[in-house]
């Protein structure tokens, strides 16, 4: 005989939770045809010959930058870090990964002359800016920069995991500021985390590159 449920039409417990599984599993393959779907009309057939590129709201992938006095064409993700593109996409390995936070300086760059932490800057941000890493501040046929040859001369890397961000910071001080004192050097290279400790002899490469008298 049919249960009294069966006859008001209402379901066990063990029953609807069943039906409750069975409708969420349909609802979440149903989702994922429609995602595939839409994926492939935007970046298959319909982007083919199309002067949208891209859907409405969506992000270029495919994009120029200018580093180090080149144009560079990479493929870029809406949110992809200029650290990341630079290392991994475009193989400019000096710049170093260190917090991932834009509190150590390992990955500074200059984005028109102006030092900016590249792990905390996106990369779709900068395609109208001038991008210079640790490998474009030297000149045209590999000579050292001058601050390069004095952190050389004074001994200033010990493990040289910050190096790269120390020259670039110091190059960037004596763009705007050739003859800094060794307290502006010191305010302009304050955003350098050096494990080592070694930020005397930084300071002393620093002035060392700008013609003035180092300390002892």
């Amino acid at each position: 005989m049919p249960s009294p449920l069966e006859i008001s039409g209402l379901r066990t417990p063990e029953e609807e939770l069943r039906l409750t599984r069975r409708e969420l599993i349909k609802r979440i393959v149903a989702s994922g045809a429609v995602a595939s779907a839409s994926t492939f009309v935007y970046g298959g057939l319909a982007g083919c010959g199309s002067q949208r590129g891209s859907p409405a709201g969506g992000v270029e992938r495919l994009i120029s930058i200018n580093v180090n006095g080149q144009v560079r064409r990479v493929d870029v993700l809406p949110n992809e870090t200029l650290a990341m593109t630079l290392r991994y996409k475009l193989g400019l390995t000096g710049t170093k990964l260190g917090c991932d936070r834009g509190e150590c300086g390992a990955c500074t760059v200059m984005l028109d002359d102006v030092t900016h932490y590249s792990c905390s800057v996106l990369t779709h941000s900068v395609r109208n800016r001038k991008v210079i890493t640790v490998e474009g501040v030297g000149g045209p046929s590999g000579e050292l920069h001058p601050v390069q040859q004095a952190f050389i001369d004074e001994l200033s890397p010990q493990c040289g995991f910050c190096t790269s961000g120390q020259v670039v910071s110091a190059v960037a001080l004596l763009k705007r500021n050739p003859k800094p004192t060794r307290e502006e050097a010191r305010m302009a290279l304050s955003g350098n985390l050096c494990r080592c400790g070694a930020y005397h002899n930084y300071l002393n490469g620093v002035m060392r590159a700008a013609g003035q008298e180092t300390s002892t």
